[in-house]
């Protein structure tokens, strides 16, 4: 099962930069193929910088699902409200990071 690195990070991805209810998302740095809970985390525990994702590979699984840990592609995640697999909801304010995590 594949659990998300960072900073105190709870049993469904939450870590210390991003513990709402709904932050249960996290993110496989393109660079070293890491989940991490956020862009926070990594660059804190890597020798390296966060390396987005690139949109065009369309065969990657770069989000995972804090609460069912179901990997899922970009283009599962940016229609959701929701995990497609258990219906938890995600932080929709998480839009507004998506350059920290895709190009």
């Amino acid at each position: 099962m594949i659990q998300a690195q960072g900073f105190l990070v709870d049993n469904e991805s939450r870590c210390v930069h991003y513990h709402g209810e709904k932050d249960i998302v996290s993110l496989q740095c393109y660079e070293c193929k890491k989940y991490y809970a956020c862009y926070q985390c990594h660059n804190a525990i890597e020798t390296h910088v966060f390396s987005p994702y690139p949109l065009a590979l369309t065969e990657g699984q770069p989000i995972l699902c804090g609460a069912c840990k179901r990997t899922m592609t970009f283009q599962e995640y940016q229609k959701q409200i929701a995990c497609p697999y258990c219906s938890a909801p995600f932080n929709p304010g998480c839009k507004q990071h998506h350059s920290y995590y895709f190009k």
